[in-house]
């Protein structure tokens, strides 16, 4: 018999309490044991150590002193991406708005000339290079999209870039196909959309990658009757529809999440507690970016209305060159001072929250019995440490599948 055993935690948070949505069960004094890459036992260590030595263990670790948490879930990430645009961030120091920026051929569209000037093994290896940074910091599942190509060749590069790293890389990865993530200089969005619907889609289809199908809802980007065009488009070629809506207007995108069943909703900085209501009634999985909000200084998303029906979001990085913040730990302090969820909410966000939005119903993002065997060791004694000690590399032993990744 093989086996993992994470050993004398000081606590271990297994998931939420099942008897309230509000706070995490924990265990104190534990264990976690890991076969087959899966959970198999968790439980006080005393006990656990007399079943499952570690001194036969083909891995052990002694986490005395430490907290472990599920492995973090980052359910929306734009990480491929080359090129540096710290210059916008100057501008928009200076009073320059997103908008303004990208009427300026910056934002999306200065990121797309630098992906499709770069060679695959470039993209491949920029991505590398963030998932590494991610991996170091918790995460050990991620969405990924495509979005920065806007043209079908390019947009299947990013998605068979996504993919070869997913082969190799620690970080599990779940590809989204986002040709609908902007708008191209050179065409309209109606024609654009067209495209995107007649020949993105069918392609990416049989590219057979994609997981999801993501759309920018927004003013000046795609409207509600496009991105809905779009969406189900995708869902006949058999993607399960992702949406970023009320980002900076209410659009209508958080309805038409709700009214196409999407896995998740994200940023929702101008939902109303009639979207809220909309979205928990139907199924949808509200995602929170509150680094987004951090990095434009601006308003962040409401709780009350999604907590008021019993529902946690999910918080995510939106890790981009124009949000490059790939830690979710960070996301997690930004979501209890900005957003002002507790720290429990906070961390139901970024673990079985964030699987909850990539419909992943395994039991990832916890460390009950049949789970997968990813989770975090912290240098610290609880969980309420992560989002308290913002600037401080927590993070000490990662592992995926039962096996130590970092």
């Amino acid at each position: 018999m093989t086996y993992t055993v994470v050993h004398d935690a000081t606590e271990i948070v297994t998931g939420p309490a099942d008897e309230d949505s509000e706070t995490l069960q924990t265990e104190t004094g534990a264990a976690v044991v890991i076969e087959d890459g899966t959970v198999s036992a968790v439980g006080p260590s005393a006990e656990i150590t007399a079943e499952y030595p570690p001194a036969n263990a083909e891995t052990a670790v002694d986490a005395s002193g430490n907290c472990i948490l599920p492995g973090f879930v980052d359910s929306h990430t734009h990480a491929l991406f080359v090129g540096d645009r710290s210059d916008e961030f100057e501008a928009k120091l200076a009073g320059k708005s997103y908008q303004e920026i990208l009427a300026d051929g910056g934002g999306i569209l200065r990121t797309v000339r630098n992906v499709r000037e770069a060679t695959d093994g470039e993209l491949a290896a920029q991505l590398r290079t963030h998932l590494d940074v991610m991996l170091a910091n918790g995460t050990t599942t991620a969405e990924v999209k495509s979005g920065y190509g806007l043209d079908t060749d390019i947009e299947l590069r990013m998605l068979a870039v996504i993919d070869r790293v997913n082969e190799n890389h620690p970080v599990g990865l779940v590809p989204t196909f986002m040709g609908a993530h902007a708008v191209p200089d050179d065409t309209t969005s109606e024609a654009y959309t067209e495209s995107v619907v007649t020949e993105q889609l069918p392609t990416v289809a049989d590219q057979g990658i994609a997981e999801f199908c993501d759309v920018f809802c927004e003013a000046d980007v795609f409207s509600v009757e496009q991105s809905r065009r779009i969406l189900t488009a995708g869902q006949e070629h058999g993607l399960t529809p992702k949406i970023h809506a009320d980002e900076f207007a209410r659009l209508g995108g958080s309805q038409l999440a709700a009214e196409l069943s999407a896995a998740s909703a994200d940023h929702l900085l101008q939902s109303t507690p009639e979207d809220a209501a909309s979205l928990v009634d139907n199924g949808v999985t509200p995602t929170f970016l509150p680094g987004t909000a951090f990095g434009l200084d601006g308003e962040y998303p409401r709780l009350a209305p999604f907590e008021e029906r019993g529902t946690i979001p999910a918080i995510a990085t939106d890790f981009n060159p124009n949000c490059y913040a790939p830690t979710l730990g960070f996301a997690a302090t930004l979501a209890c001072v900005g957003v002002g969820m507790t720290p429990a909410q906070a961390i139901r966000g970024i673990t079985e929250r964030g699987a909850a939005a990539l419909d992943r119903t395994d039991g990832r993002g916890t460390l009950r019995t049949g789970a997968p065997g990813d989770l975090v060791v912290l240098d610290a004694p609880t969980y309420r440490h992560l989002p308290y000690k913002y600037d401080g590399a927590l993070v000490e032993t990662v592992l995926k599948d039962g096996t130590v990744v970092h």
